[in-house]
């Protein structure tokens, strides 16, 4: 790979050590997204292509669980994420009122799992303080892109929560849910 074809032309770097840096950074981000590209069909933000998905599950939730969580996933307070669950990128997930993901669940890109909300205390000025209530997600559960869980709810096993959803009440085991709010669709899913 010829390293002026990627380097920025109109940079000027007088200190020959950043210089130097940047050029070895370059290289290894065309490294990495080539290596990506091959292995995965897929070209990434350089900072996924950086670390392993598997490894930072198993920094935060322990070994032998496989899950994957994307570098440019959030993850705040009290999350416990049980085994075989994918986390997509560009994700949050808010433990900061408690969060239970279950075993062998999908949980999209550009999701948004959120266990507080500081309305009250907007409106009050900050006289009233933030609230906070867990969620609760059961095994085998798909939750697609781009949907909003809101605090304090339960979603069961079983169950899928379409793309783009707002949740704000409870899912039952084995339902699906869309829309905005969220609306049961079907029951008793059979795969």
């Amino acid at each position: 790979m010829e390293l002026d074809k990627i380097l920025k032309k109109d940079l000027c770097i007088s200190d020959p050590e950043i210089d130097r840096l940047y050029r070895n950074l370059i290289l290894l981000h065309a490294e990495l997204r080539d290596y990506t590209s091959k292995k995965y069909n897929r070209i990434n933000p350089f900072y996924e292509d950086l670390f392993d998905w598997k490894e930072r599950g198993e920094f935060l939730f322990g070994e032998n669980k496989n899950i994957t969580l994307y570098n440019s996933t959030t993850v705040v307070g009290n999350v416990d994420i049980g085994k075989n669950t994918w986390v997509g990128p560009f994700t949050t997930l808010d433990g900061s009122g408690g969060l239970k993901i279950g075993e062998n669940c999908s949980i999209s890109a550009n999701v948004f799992i959120i266990t507080h909300d500081t309305v009250k205390w907007a409106l009050s000025g900050g006289v009233v303080p933030y609230e906070y209530a867990p969620v609760s997600i059961g095994d085998n559960t798909f939750i697609g892109v781009g949907s909003i869980i809101l605090k304090g709810l339960t979603i069961g096993s079983g169950c899928v929560v379409a793309a783009g959803s707002v949740v704000t009440k409870n899912v039952n085991d084995g339902e699906v849910v869309a829309g905005n709010p969220a609306q049961l669709i079907n029951t008793n899913i059979k795969w």
